[in-house]
């Protein structure tokens, strides 16, 4: 029963006790006028800002998405042009392990719901842009996230506030003029702004984000593609077979993504145009910058390339203006061109974000890019975070952060980060005995997608205990965070730990690689550390890696110089699983940082006598000698191929 109901209480008592209150009711703070509040605003419902969504209301946090179109995904309902991702969607693998088939699913976001999976919405291999905007609908709506739709914000600022989170609040105003503050404010709002480079003529230029993709209006036309990526190959292949020819003009060679491990350099897929210029099948490429050309209109409104030089000389007419091939007739862009078409890529949109926030320091490469941390937090102000495609300053040319397959798994460091700064929330984490060690790296490393898709950017990190008896495995930290492990994660480091990192070889990425070369895979163990394709490499450090350390690591080297260093050799099917090609020098490998005896892994999964024979067949094998990973050693004498000193 109430106190209300109570038979008393309207009695002499009641009215006592009324009295007795009623100052305490007047003594509470009386609610603050100002805007609605949120712990978490997230700009943009993309694929990033639904993935951030996801992770938060999962945590049950306080939050909320501001997206200024009525759907998520607006950008998949333009982009691609052409309407073809190049995000493949492989829905067979032969393998039935969820984690293991998101390693090549590129568009599928995270979540617990198995119908959220990107191959029940298409079953193309490069699906259709719709499908993702179809996806991406489907991802908001059964999940139930928090998305406020029609609401763009046009300007984001501070108000500093001693009380707040991180010493200010962020003030954003939508287009009708209301205000929103939260603590944390989560940026996902991608890069939306068409590069464009200022040249005399450049007015005359057609962007990728408004030319025609109808075949038929560039019919019997010579079409000049400003641009080298993805978005110039794409334009040329939807228009190769009606053109008179086309060309190609950047200002750096074409950089295909099999010779870089980069998927955002060319595909294979839209490559056709490269087919015809080295059969000389009149398309071509040429190397220039655009800083140093002009384009000019002649008298039958054809476009003419000339050099910026020759338009200073003077204030002369269109049919004045010199032209390159006037002093070299063999100037290679000596015709007259119908079409010319603006493909630069895209940058990020500081217009609505107010100085304060210093998001930009003005170079040329934070033009592009928000200026961030490895922690994918703001430089400039603290609690702002930046997510997805714009977050990929951090490993751009590296790995897969600006993609979904890549910036999925960035996200959910990023909220890991959150939960323990702002919610006491450790960084998940699972203890074991020491005897599990090598079985807790051997499946991680054959079924994680995280490590594999963000390849030395994302890690994982195994604490050991004191005496070495157990350990603590924590998935996917940012390895330039290592130093910061402790601060950022809540876990210990005190008593040694392992980082478990893939990488490509150091030699075999670039654009100038010759990547199919004879000899390219190696298949020795004892050459593991000569491995070009992506493989696991373990680092042992014996101690936490100091900020110093971290920064000044060797040039190309993902970590800073550890105690030892351990290479799996790379495997044709990408699976390191052999007892002796794989886990037995890994386990060697451990057992000599630690001094101590792994082999109990091989009592729950290889009998002791089969352990046995695959080491003596390994090193009685004719006409070889016994290699130091897969031969008896102790930590005092291992081999310089797989041990670093510090000293």
């Amino acid at each position: 029963m109430s106190l209300l109901a109570a038979a008393g209480l309207w009695g002499p008592p009641g009215l006592l006790l009324t009295f007795a209150l009623h100052p305490a009711l007047c003594l509470r703070p009386a609610p603050t006028s100002g805007p609605p509040h949120r712990d978490y605003c997230v700009l943009g419902a993309g694929p990033a800002g639904l993935q951030m969504a996801y992770f938060l209301q999962r945590a049950g946090r306080d939050y909320a998405v501001f997206e200024r179109a009525p759907r998520p995904g607006s950008f998949f309902t333009r982009y691609p042009r052409h309407r073809k991702l190049i995000s493949i969607n492989k829905r067979h693998t032969g393998k039935a392990n969820a984690e293991f088939n998101l390693r090549h699913d590129w568009n599928s976001l995270l979540s617990h719901d198995a119908r959220l999976l990107f191959r029940h919405y298409s079953s193309a291999y490069f699906p259709d842009a719709g499908d993702m905007v179809r996806y991406l609908d489907d991802f908001a709506d059964r999940l139930g996230l928090h998305v406020l739709y029609n609401t763009t914000i046009a300007h984001v600022t501070l108000n500093k506030d001693r009380q707040a989170w991180n010493g200010h609040y962020f003030i954003l105003t939508d287009q009708m003029g209301h205000a929103h503050r939260c603590s944390v404010l989560l940026v996902a709002t991608g890069l939306s702004v068409p590069n464009q480079v200022d040249f005399p003529g450049s007015e005359y230029t057609e962007g990728y984000e408004s030319v025609s993709v109808d075949p038929k209006d560039f019919e019997g036309q010579n079409v000049l593609i400003l641009g080298r990526g993805n978005s110039a190959f794409e334009t040329a292949e939807n228009i190769l077979g009606v053109t008179n020819f086309i060309h190609m003009l950047s200002r750096s060679r074409v950089r295909l993504s099999w010779a870089t491990h980069y998927v955002g350099d060319l595909r294979a897929i839209n490559n056709g145009l490269l087919d015809t210029y080295q059969l000389k099948s009149l398309d071509g490429l040429l190397e220039s910058d655009l800083t140093d050309l002009a384009i000019v209109k002649d008298r039958e409104g054809k476009f003419r390339v000339t050099l910026k030089f020759f338009l200073e000389e003077g204030n002369q007419s269109a049919d004045a203006i010199t032209l390159p091939q006037d002093d070299n007739d063999n100037f290679a862009m000596r015709v007259a061109y119908d079409r010319v078409i603006r493909c630069l890529g895209w940058n990020f949109d500081f217009s609505i974000f107010d100085k304060s926030l210093r998001l930009s320091s003005g170079g040329e490469f934070s033009k592009k890019y928000p200026l961030v941390k490895a922690s994918y937090e703001s430089k400039g102000s603290r609690g702002l975070f930046v997510l997805g495609t714009a977050s990929h300053s951090v490993d751009y040319r590296k790995s897969a952060g600006g993609f979904i397959h890549g910036f999925r798994y960035t996200a959910r460091a990023v909220h890991r980060l959150l939960e323990h700064r702002h919610h006491g929330v450790a960084w998940p984490s699972t203890e074991h005995p020491i005897s599990q060690l090598t079985s807790s790296i051997v499946r991680r490393i054959n079924e994680a997608s995280g490590l594999y898709q963000m390849f030395g950017v994302l890690a994982d990190v195994v604490l050991l205990k004191e005496n070495a008896t157990a350990f603590e495995y924590l998935e996917e930290l940012p390895v330039q965070m290592l130093a910061q492990l402790e601060t950022i994660t809540g876990r210990r480091a005190r008593h040694g730990l392992f980082v478990i990192n893939m990488e490509y070889g150091r030699n075999f990425s670039g654009p100038d690689k010759d990547v199919f070369f004879h000899d390219r895979s190696v298949g020795h163990t004892e050459d593991a550390w000569q491995s070009n394709f992506l493989h696991p490499v373990i680092y042992y450090y014996r101690h936490l890696p100091t900020e110093q350390e971290v920064r000044f690591r060797p040039a190309d080297w993902a970590l800073p110089r550890p105690t030892a260093i351990h290479h799996i050799v790379e495997d044709f099917l990408t699976d390191w699983t052999a007892p002796v090609g794989h886990i037995l020098p890994l386990r060697r490998f451990l057992e000599n940082c630690l001094d101590t005896d792994l082999r109990s892994f091989y009592a729950g999964n290889l009998s002791s006598w089969k352990d046995r024979v695959s080491e003596l067949e390994v090193e009685r094998r004719p006409g070889r000698s016994a290699s130091p990973e897969v031969s008896g050693f102790t930590s005092r004498n291992l081999n310089l191929r797989i041990r670093l000193s510090t000293a």
